[in-house]
């Protein structure tokens, strides 16, 4: 299916800001189940690009001089493909994605819940069932930075939580797992557009679980960048000088080309 996109992003802060960095991930690669037709990013400044370790696309924008918002807006066209497990590892050795991270420390917790699945048929599945049991989709009961036990302890969380739980408990088992940022095409507006899901090395392939909708990613999903966790992975992360107090907002439409 051929999916438009266009996300923008809007920071507006209480005082001028005296310099900034946008360290962003908004760019979609060409994969076996991609392809890119074309895509745009509009933004305040110049931006350098280039691949990080994980192999994602991304751009630094620096912003010198006083400015009390900025707006970046990502938009293109992508024909997208059904899904099927990847055997292609990419860039780093596999087991790099046992490692934990801050936002994905493994729990009593989580590893109790790991070990519930531990042995079944269906471990993604089975898991990916007792996370969305455990913490059902509520939007604002985390932020970004809510670790994975943490979100798991409220009981509720988005799909960056589900994903971080997920894999966290997959890394407990010894299962190798990623998190991954991206759009989904979802008649569901209560689910937003940009979107997270994992993949876990299973049988020398990467078999990706979309958490959040309980099934594995299809022609629905858009790709944008990996990593261990969110922080690895999320589309726009910056840094300032100054600003005060700031108001964040961020919107993302997927929309279906009819032929």
């Amino acid at each position: 299916m051929r999916l438009s996109i266009r996300h923008v992003t809007h920071y507006h802060y209480a005082e001028p800001a005296l310099r900034s960095a946008q360290l962003l991930r908004l760019t979609p690669a060409d994969d076996p189940y991609q392809t890119v037709r074309h895509w745009q990013l509009d933004l305040p400044a110049a931006a350098t690009s280039g691949i990080d370790g994980y192999g994602n696309r991304y751009h630094l924008m620096m912003l010198e001089g006083t400015h009390d918002t900025i707006r970046l807006l990502a938009s293109g066209e992508v024909e997208t493909q059904e899904r099927t497990p990847c055997a292609l590892p990419g860039v780093l050795d596999i087991r790099v994605f046992l490692r934990h991270t801050a936002l994905t420390a493994a729990s009593a917790a989580i590893t109790e819940l790991a070990h519930a699945c531990a042995g079944k048929g269906t471990l993604l599945e089975q898991l990916g069932r007792k996370v969305l049991e455990a913490m059902p989709y509520t939007p604002g009961a985390t932020q970004v930075h809510t670790p994975a036990d943490q979100a798991l302890a409220l009981g509720a969380g988005v799909c960056q939580d589900h994903t971080q739980v997920f894999i966290t408990a997959c890394r407990i088992l010894g299962l190798p797992a990623r998190y991954v940022s991206g759009y989904l095409l979802n008649e569901n507006e209560e689910h937003a557009a940009s979107h997270a899901w994992a993949e876990v090395w299973l049988d020398h392939a990467w078999h990706g679980f979309d958490v959040s909708n309980a099934r594995a990613p299809d022609a629905h999903h858009l790709k944008l960048a990996c990593g261990l966790d969110y922080l690895d992975a999320c589309p726009v992360r910056g840094v300032r000088l100054g600003g005060g107090q700031e108001v964040h907002t961020t919107r993302a439409d997927v929309q279906l080309i009819e032929n």
